[in-house]
């Protein structure tokens, strides 16, 4: 069964998503912290006393650091930075200041995933110059520099991307920018997004690299094998109105810079289904790579069985990280039994989201910057504060 489309409405208080990925407000609220002037977020980072994040990588199916030792990222994701530039409105939603990734880090966090707008990186038109370009970059290199003073691992994600779209599942069909999610990256500007990211990130391997958010070519095509060729190999895929830069391609742009970094290759179906990723697995020189999946008590693989049959697999041979997960019940029975599944297996993972948003429609963690519990968030800041 397919889960539900998304809809992102760009001209209401907010863009709900029912397919894989949380709320995205379009415009600010009195829930929201402000914007994040360019300025403001380009702030050095702040020394503390904390241990660097691990240069991490592929062994077996697990993540090792530098020294051989295993290693998980458990954490939470910070959404904004995909949505509030290409809306006008600032770099990231709320702060992001050093009390800002403190609070976060208090929960015992080790890693936080940062979404990203491909249009805003490459300083696109129509893109606001405060918010695109050299100003986005320099804030998204403070937020990263915060969260390594921390000891907290970065994971940089493309998250919208260019391309109109308007097949199945599609949100913004109206334009090519990238306001909303695509089935597929573009061939026109996301491996020089790529290129950039890995080029500014490649002396330091501690960063992480997720090559895209969700992709779902097959809700473009009931052909899901051409499905999963479109996902590796790009071109002219069917169902999607632009060239489509797989993820063989995007890998070789990341590794065509000298970046050894970990990368991180999401399934189809919103990330949800990894049951042929092993068989296109993408072919990595570095050999550094983790399957990524995203999971949501709306989903359809959303039951152990489900799990031990879809995604067993797939750990037993490489590197697992969901990159997402979340409810929108405003309560955790959903994210603790996955959270229980996933650690039974020494994956990772990141809840989806920590912005002050409606836990029932975000969801969201947090009900304040000061790290403020949400009902939902309860679980994973206590289940991450019990495993020390």
């Amino acid at each position: 069964m397919r889960a539900p489309p998304r809809l992102y409405a760009l001209v209401a208080a907010a863009a709900l998503s029912v397919a894989g990925t949380a709320l995205v407000p379009a415009t600010a609220s009195a829930a929201s912290g402000p914007a994040t002037n360019a300025s403001a977020a380009s702030a050095p980072a702040v020394a503390v006393p904390n241990a660097a994040p691990p240069k991490l990588r592929a062994s077996g199916n697990k993540l090792v650091d530098e020294n051989g030792a295993t290693r998980r990222l458990l954490g939470v994701n910070r959404s904004g930075g995909e949505f509030m530039c290409v809306q006008g409105r600032g770099i990231f939603d709320g702060p992001v200041d050093d009390a800002a990734v403190k609070a976060i880090a208090d929960w015992k966090v080790n890693a936080v995933r940062i979404p990203l707008n491909e249009e805003c990186w490459l300083g696109l038109s129509p893109i606001d110059a405060a918010y695109g370009g050299a100003n986005y970059i320099a804030a998204v290199e403070a937020l990263v520099a915060r969260l390594e003073a921390r000891g907290i691992t970065p994971v940089v994600e493309l998250h919208w991307s260019h391309g109109r779209y308007t097949g199945g599942d599609s949100h913004c069909a109206d334009t090519e920018y990238a306001t909303c999610q695509k089935p597929m990256p573009d061939a026109q500007y996301t491996p020089a997004f790529w290129t950039s990211v890995a080029q500014t990130f490649k002396g330091d391997q501690a960063v992480v690299f997720d090559l895209f958010n969700e992709p779902f070519p097959d809700r473009a095509t009931s052909d899901l094998t051409a499905a999963w060729k479109c996902w590796r190999d790009g071109g002219s895929c069917p169902g999607i109105d632009f060239q489509v830069a797989g993820m063989q391609t995007l890998l070789n742009a990341v590794r065509a810079t000298g970046a050894r970094n970990l990368v991180l290759v999401p399934g189809v179906a919103y990330a949800g289904d990894l049951r042929q990723w092993l068989t296109y697995k993408p072919n990595d020189p570095a050999g550094n790579l983790a399957a990524a999946w995203h999971t949501y008590n709306f989903n359809t693989c959303s039951n152990e069985s489900c799990f031990n049959e879809q995604l067993a697999p797939v750990i037993a041979q490489v590197p697992f990280v969901a990159g997402e997960i979340g409810e929108n019940t405003c309560s955790h029975g959903y994210v603790d039994r996955v959270m229980a599944w996933l650690d039974a297996k020494g994956a990772s993972y990141l809840g989806w989201t920590r912005n002050t948003w409606d836990c029932s429609s975000g969801p969201s963690l947090n009900s304040d910057d000061n790290g403020t519990p949400t009902n939902y968030g309860v679980g994973l800041r206590d289940h991450l504060k019990g495993m020390q």
